[in-house]
């Protein structure tokens, strides 16, 4: 069998079309031409547990910023979703931020303490763990308001599990860089 080598004119058209053919590949994918879409999910009225373990106790705000974060964008447009008629969103505390809902340390996290009243006036549970309590020594008398002692954080979590609620653990790391210098 006989092979044909053709003239390096017939390779030339076919070695451009493949040429132009990435190069508009690659403006297509360029950042110019190309951006995120936007979507907006038809979202059931949630049923959230969260399962606030911490190790320690400063960490606290950042986890509520997991609560706001499911909250949020469910009461605003297109969902419109009203957080006492529509969510039903339970913490469970049992870490060492059992501290933050003592009454003598209210001062002390006082940020927090009011964060959590907010979100308890919107209808949030707080449940703390009894066990835990007994290991800080703390009795009901010594935790905030609208804290609702339960014998167990795990009991607890099975039992809304067992209901169907979502469960969120949020993980909660100390940032060592700015979001700026990280952009």
């Amino acid at each position: 069998m006989k092979r044909t080598i053709l003239p390096a004119r017939h390779l030339a058209v076919p070695a451009f079309l493949m040429w132009l053919g990435l190069a508009f590949a690659a403006l297509g994918s360029s950042t110019a031409w190309a951006q995120a879409k936007v979507i907006t999910p038809d979202y059931e009225p949630p049923r959230v547990v969260y399962d606030f373990y911490l190790d320690d106790p400063g960490k606290i705000n950042a986890a509520l910023y997991w609560v706001r974060s499911l909250m949020n964008p469910l009461q605003a447009s297109p969902y419109n979703m009203n957080p006492m008629l529509d969510m039903d969103i339970v913490v469970i505390i049992h870490g060492t931020e059992i501290v933050t809902v003592a009454k003598k340390n209210e001062a002390k996290y006082e940020d927090a303490v009011a964060r959590m009243r907010y979100y308890a006036s919107l209808g949030v549970d707080f449940h703390v763990c009894g066990l835990a309590a007994e290991d800080y020594d703390y009795n009901r008398e010594d935790f905030q308001d609208f804290i609702t002692l339960v014998p167990s954080a795990f009991t607890d979590l099975v039992h809304y599990q067992q209901q169907g609620y979502a469960v969120i653990k949020p993980e909660v790391f100390l940032r060592t860089q700015s979001i700026e210098s990280m952009r």
